[in-house]
């Protein structure tokens, strides 16, 4: 049956890219996604697949249940968009000023669509449940995954399997990691009061941007000085505001970051040093700092497994040519939640667009088509595989 499934999933190609072209151009930012969730509960009512709408959220949730018994798989795509200025010059480009699909999500819900109304072709022969996740706000914490899993999704599943379609590797291309294979994301923001003034007369004043700036300075030495080398940690400032005049000094300053970590154990060490830095650099100055710190998601760790299932399971797809274990990705993931509470794995599907460098989160991002019914035939084949377990 498996071959009759890829050749109908390389059948519904040309749908493939016309629902992933329809979504690349109406895009909606995290927790935003109604018109896109609607999209989708719209696509299961015309199939005559039960599903749950407003699930934790803007979540959507289909399950086809086949003719014979057998276990429940849960296989995920999320649906966010990004807050990014669309500039490819394509005729899919984005219709909504400063929102677009720079990082694959788009191509991921059409290759769930796609295979969900390709299997209900196969419902009497199937044996046990597929579970078609359609999670919202993946790019934003909280996020939507924990609370879709708080809204019981994964109560009967026996395990879950998503992929991201990676634009920086090649077509053809499975990657996948035995433990952890993406970071924990944090967030932080700093505040700084302190007192303005003339730019004569600096004396008078604490000049909230040089104080900020030590403490970037600071922030730094955590990973290179208080993290053993053979650790992994980043910390990351992305936004340092302050002042709106060249002869005024600020009075305050807003310095908003991220950290991403492997292991809990650094994370604590990350939190630990922040705190003593800001409160070291508060005294020294004489002003008050308020550290804001959010613990996002939690390193997404694979299971042996189900990573070795998926790995096998592609060798039966021809246009996957290489299947390689990597070392842990710095970006964060909240499927992450899923494989807290269920067996499961994660991986990369090789996407790269050939003339397009661009990385994910990029404003001319973009990805192979071809990569979709990789996509499809791998989840499917990672379904089936875990039936026999």
């Amino acid at each position: 049956m498996i071959k009759k499934i890829y050749e109908a999933i390389d059948n519904s190609f040309d749908e493939m890219v016309e629902i992933r072209r329809y979504l690349h151009q109406h895009p909606e930012l995290s927790f935003k996604e109604y018109k896109t969730a609607k999209y989708i509960a719209d696509f299961y009512e015309e199939l005559g697949i039960p599903y749950e709408k407003n699930v934790g959220g803007n979540g959507v949730v289909a399950t086809l249940k086949g003719a014979k018994p057998g276990k429940t798989v849960a296989l995920r795509a999320d649906f966010d968009a990004l807050p990014i200025q669309d500039e490819k010059d394509v005729p899919y480009k984005s219709k909504v000023d400063g929102v677009m699909h720079a990082c694959g999500h788009d191509g991921h819900t059409s290759t769930l669509l796609t295979l969900a109304k390709v299997m209900k072709n196969y419902q009497d022969e199937l044996t046990g449940t597929i579970v078609f996740l359609h999670q919202h706000a993946e790019e934003y914490a909280p996020g939507g995954a924990k609370p879709m899993v708080e809204a019981g999704v994964l109560e009967n599943v026996d395990a879950v399997f998503g992929t991201h379609l990676w634009a920086t590797t090649p077509i053809g291309v499975l990657q996948t990691s035995k433990d952890v294979f993406m970071a924990g994301a944090d967030r932080f923001e700093i505040t700084i009061q302190g007192q303005g003034g003339h730019g004569a007369y600096p004396h008078e004043t604490k000049d909230s941007i040089v104080i900020g700036s030590e403490l970037v300075s600071s922030l730094q030495q955590i990973v290179s000085r208080r993290i053993d080398p053979l650790g992994t940690a980043v910390v990351t400032v992305g936004v340092f505001e302050a002042g709106n005049a060249f002869n005024i000094i600020a009075d305050t300053a807003r310095i908003v970051g991220t950290v991403r970590y492997l292991d809990t154990d650094i994370q604590e060490i990350v939190v630990q040093e922040m705190n003593k830095i800001v409160e070291g650099t508060s005294i020294a100055h004489d002003v008050k700092i308020n550290l804001d710190y959010d613990k996002g998601y939690p390193p997404l760790v694979n299971h042996a497994a189900e990573a070795e299932l998926v790995m096998k399971a592609s060798e039966e797809i021809e246009e996957i040519h290489t299947r390689e274990e990597v070392i842990p990705v710095m970006g964060g993931e909240d499927f992450a939640y899923y494989t807290l509470e269920r067996p499961g794995a994660y991986f990369f599907t090789g996407a790269n667009k050939e003339g397009n460098p661009y990385p994910h989160h990029h404003p001319k991002f973009d990805f192979d088509e071809r990569a979709l019914p990789i996509a499809a035939k791998t989840l499917i084949s990672a379904y089936f595989s875990y039936q026999k377990k």
